[in-house]
């Protein structure tokens, strides 16, 4: 609801005539009787799950009695019922212990957000107008069920990397149409890292790190108390590391070309030339080796994946590795000597590291050194939880490059925002005759779809989680829902299971469950909810040797002089989050900013081309143009710029639509080798002074003199 509505409902004394009493037609409200018993003013705790990033952290939800907006056989009206009034983390839950980060914090408004979907919708117009009426459910799922069994199989399914039994149900379903297995798509995925673990570790899964244990942690370039893996288990472990043991305080050494908040958190910060992270750490490995602290083959299966790892890597020198990261020597053979001394010891990879064209190598790099050091698997290292890993998935470039499917499902995934536009993923869903979105918000890709299925929230319905990474115990976390559905949403979940049932041309048999409660709570019941030893993970992957090599970047250095580099933010991740308000509202750690978007530039670059903090600033590549203010900053070296990744929606809710740049349309198609996963930091850009600063900008210390308009935009 409006703010207007949600005053008017707030104001509401209990009577049906209160609504009435001055006769205005926007007053008329039905007053629904409530569902259940309430006791008013006392407050119950329900467990639930963030969905607000992958690491599936547990929450408490705290329900007490109000007034809430509702639809009821599809009619508005106001209902006594039991809310959810606020988010905190479990106390009991092995990653959140009790803490919640701030977008955890923020999740309760994905549920009473005023723009969200309230019931089926089917378009009316064409696909770019966003034009939808309203639908009854059985006339939708009807539709849906008749399109599948005509599709011969053809069916896509498009969504948010996911675990658990909802990304097993939409499998079953898809194996019962013959379709091919369901497609995930997220900027930020760690797709690469995962590979680099199967071939050296056989995991094919993120690590989880042992840092409350750790002597020694190297850090290459992952914002791991940012936004990086399971940042909320990322922080409660950083803060055992550095105050949990008296007496020990190990060291932080952070290295990376752009200072993140994890850089900002850290004894020692060291600038590296961008993509040459793999380059300093077989450096490390050699300086090492050639000390004789530890032999070359301790690295085991590790070792072998990299070139000249037998030979004590011969290329690496501290002195040659030097012209290609721009460290020196003497610190490189400091910190090899510190390494060794200090176990245990972490060494840590992420982010952009991973997102260059060489992405692949820089990941089998650190996983030699981390082997090498005897890091794996021991207290203070790296350990990967115990789950079943996953195989690796089909990319969104390998869906595009077969022939479009009858039918495509979107869950969540929204590539027109994210996906570079050389893929021209706009113009390829032109070509897919049904497209059904079952998201609870309209965004650039599911304002094309033919019908909107919108899901019910995660405090509305039945829900699941089992994280691969961010404790080295095995964590399956099931919780129902904490209140009921506010509209006239259904569970995605629920939904699939119904079209299951209704299909008459399928190739597999019928799935057991008539509800998705029924499937987690038996599969709780059948594993005792977490296993206690680690299942059987595959075989380290045949990889053959690897041999480092510099990055390759998209775009004339002459002409574009300065290396791109997009930032997962702390509040919108990827852009999903861009619509939550308290998430807008929140002040970046590093600028201040907020409701903005803007870009790092070095002080002694910007002074070169005449650019001050603030300025309006043009920032071109070879495949797009955008537009943010200047912020200049000493922690970015003078041959890059940095942006945050999230705003610049143009269509996305009040609250993010038309707000801000999205750097994204600047990426090229670069993908890292042997991975085909997109390299997103391997743009070159030039960038030029475009204008005075305009007031778009706008700062933490500032936000009092120029408010946002919270209406603009509104999608």
């Amino acid at each position: 609801m409006d703010r207007r509505r949600f005053l008017k409902v707030t104001a509401v004394t209990g009577t049906t005539a209160a609504l009435s009493a001055c006769g205005n037609p926007e007053n008329q409200l039905v007053r629904f009787i409530p569902d259940d018993d309430i006791v008013p003013g006392v407050a119950e705790w329900k467990p639930s799950i963030c969905p607000l990033c992958s690491a599936g952290c547990g929450v408490q939800a705290r329900v007490m009695d109000g007034d809430a907006e509702v639809f009821r056989n599809g009619t508005p009206g106001v209902m006594r019922m039991a809310l959810v009034k606020k988010l905190e983390g479990d106390p009991a839950h092995p990653l959140s212990q009790g803490r919640l980060c701030v977008r955890g914090q923020a999740a309760v408004q994905v549920t009473y957000h005023p723009d969200r979907l309230v019931g089926p919708q089917r378009r009316t117009g064409d696909r770019f107008t966003g034009a939808f009426a309203d639908t009854d459910w059985e006339t939708a799922l009807a539709l849906v069920a008749q399109r599948l069994d005509a599709s011969d199989g053809r069916v896509a399914f498009l969504g948010r990397p996911r675990r658990g039994h909802r990304h097993e149900l939409v499998a079953r379903l898809l194996q019962r149409l013959a379709a091919p297995p369901p497609v995930s798509f997220e900027i930020f995925d760690d797709e690469v890292l995962r590979r680099a673990n199967a071939a050296s570790f056989g995991r094919h899964q993120l690590p989880t790190y042992d840092l409350a244990q750790t002597r020694q942690l190297v850090n290459f370039g992952a914002d791991i108390l940012g936004a990086w893996n399971s940042p909320l288990a990322h922080s409660v472990a950083w803060g055992a590391m550095r105050q949990g043991r008296p007496g020990i305080r190990p060291r932080v050494v952070q290295i990376e070309p752009r200072m993140s908040q994890t850089g900002a958190s850290a004894d020692e910060w060291m600038a590296i030339t961008a993509g040459t992270e793999g380059a300093l750490a077989l450096g490390l490995a050699h300086a090492i080796i050639a000390s004789g602290a530890r032999p070359a083959a301790a690295a085991g299966r590790a070792g072998t994946l990299i070139e000249g790892w037998a030979a004590g890597l011969p290329a690496f020198t501290p002195q040659a590795v030097v012209a290609q990261t721009g460290i020196a020597a003497e610190r490189i053979e400091r910190l090899a000597r510190a390494l060794v001394a200090h176990a245990p010891t972490l060494v840590v990879i992420g982010g952009a590291a991973l997102a260059h064209t060489n992405g692949l190598a820089q990941a089998l790099a650190v996983n030699a050194l981390n082997a090498l050091l005897g890091s794996v698997e021991v207290d203070g290292g790296l350990w990967f939880t115990p789950v079943t890993p996953s195989a690796p998935t089909r990319t969104l470039a390998d869906l595009m490059a077969d022939p479009p499917p009858q039918v495509l499902i979107l869950d969540e995934a929204n590539p027109i925002f994210a996906a570079p536009p050389a893929w021209k993923v706009a113009d390829w869903l032109r070509r897919v005759p049904f497209i059904v979105s079952v998201g609870s918000f309209l965004d650039e890709t599911s304002a094309l779809a033919d019908l909107v299925l919108p899901d019910s929230t995660f405090l509305e319905r039945w829900t699941d989680a089992a994280p691969e990474s961010g404790a080295r115990v095995a964590v399956a976390t099931v919780a129902g829902p904490a209140m009921r559905p506010l509209y006239d949403t259904r569970a995605t979940p629920d939904v699939l299971l119904d079209l299951s049932r209704r299909l008459t041309r399928v190739t597999a048999p019928a799935l057991p469950w008539q509800s998705f409660e029924a499937m987690v709570t038996e599969a709780a019941t059948a594993s005792g909810a977490t296993p206690a030893a680690p299942p059987a993970g595959p075989r380290p992957a045949d990889v053959a040797p690897v041999a480092w090599q510099p990055p390759s970047f998209d775009g004339d250095a002459a002409e574009y002089a300065f290396h791109l580099m997009p930032y997962a933010s702390q509040a919108f991740g990827d852009g999903s989050l861009a619509h939550l308000p308290w998430l807008q509202e929140l002040p970046d750690p590093l600028t201040t900013a907020m409701w903005s978007s803007w870009v790092e530039i070095n002080p002694r670059a910007a002074a070169s081309l005449g650019i001050a903090d603030g300025d309006l600033v043009e920032i071109r590549s070879a495949h797009g143009t955008v537009q943010a203010p200047a912020v200049l900053s000493p922690g970015i070296g003078p041959d890059a710029v940095a942006m945050p990744v999230g705003q610049g929606h143009a269509q996305f809710t009040r609250y993010a639509s038309g707000r801000g740049s999205n750097p994204l349309e600047l990426l090229a198609p670069l993908t890292a080798r042997g991975t085909g996963q997109l390299a997103w930091s391997a743009t070159r850009v030039a960038i030029r002074r475009a204008g005075d600063r305009d007031g778009r900008l706008i700062l933490f210390a500032g936000a009092t003199r120029e408010r946002p308009d919270h209406t603009k935009g509104r999608g």
